[in-house]
């Protein structure tokens, strides 16, 4: 008994100190977070933004890792939730969603969102890291912002880790290097699957999306997209670019990036 309590109360502080050791690791270094400005689908007319628990998610694990976050958009100003994603919208689509509730119930966080910097304020050379949120709006305003594309591939040629999920990855299919060739040629990455927007579209009863990430991405040359199970978590890391594949695989490519940063 004596035994197997020792071993427990080992255990425990060998957790504890692996925490604050990371925690203590993650203190200087500083994550950007780019979410979408509010817009409208031209597909569906309605209101769209970022996915809640796309910055939500990826937010609590690098604070709770120790790490500091700044959320900036395009074009700066307040940041909208798409209402799917909202826990407390009628839909009942996200109602489990316990993180994303507790960060919309915290008014310091939600604060976060209510006049974030521009693209234009941002000096890459402040940050270890680049966080690329989703959403419905990133398929209408990421898509053609060549000066998001620009500040991503900075990131991605310095070597710092550089990360998109879910529709936000759809900078993936026009991001371009300083030598001219698309940053994911010779990678192999993830985004939200075609089988996701199939569903999706069923479910409201009409297309969604303008385009599909994933089926553009099959017409690129060199280039290795990948998806995993529809709406299962799933994140990878090809040298220091690390994409998820949908709304539940932010807390993963975010683990991704702070074992990048770790190292």
């Amino acid at each position: 008994m004596k035994i197997q309590l020792y071993s427990i109360t080992l255990l425990l502080a060998m957790t504890v100190s692996g925490n604050a050791q990371h925690q203590q690791a993650g203190k200087s270094k500083k994550i950007l977070m780019i979410a979408a400005n509010p817009s409208v689908s031209k597909q569906t007319g309605w209101p769209i933004g970022c996915w809640a628990a796309e910055i939500t998610h990826p937010y609590y694990t690098f604070t709770e890792a120790g790490y500091m976050v700044e959320i900036v958009s395009p074009k700066g100003g307040k940041l909208e939730f798409d209402t799917y994603s909202d826990p407390r919208d009628a839909s009942g689509y996200s109602a489990n969603d316990l993180i994303s509730m507790g960060f919309i119930h915290t008014p310091k966080l939600m604060s976060l969102l209510e006049n974030t910097r521009s693209l234009d304020e941002v000096n890459p050379s402040d940050y270890d890291a680049v966080f690329v949120c989703g959403g419905q709006s990133p398929m209408y305003t990421f898509i053609d912002n060549t000066k998001l594309h620009t500040l991503f591939a900075d990131f991605y040629e310095t070597g710092k880790p550089s990360a998109a999920i879910c529709h936000g990855t759809c900078i993936l299919l026009k991001t371009t290097l300083k030598n001219g060739k698309l940053l994911v040629e010779g990678k192999t990455w993830t985004g939200f699957a075609d089988s996701e927007e199939a569903y999706a579209d069923k479910v409201v009863g009409k297309k969604i999306q303008p385009f599909r990430i994933q089926e553009e991405a099959n017409k690129l040359s060199n280039t290795n997209m990948i998806t995993s199970y529809p709406f299962a978590p799933f994140a990878l890391r090809d040298g220091n670019l690390i994409t998820g594949q949908q709304q539940y695989s932010g807390a993963e490519a975010a683990k991704l990036v702070i074992e990048m940063l770790g190292k």
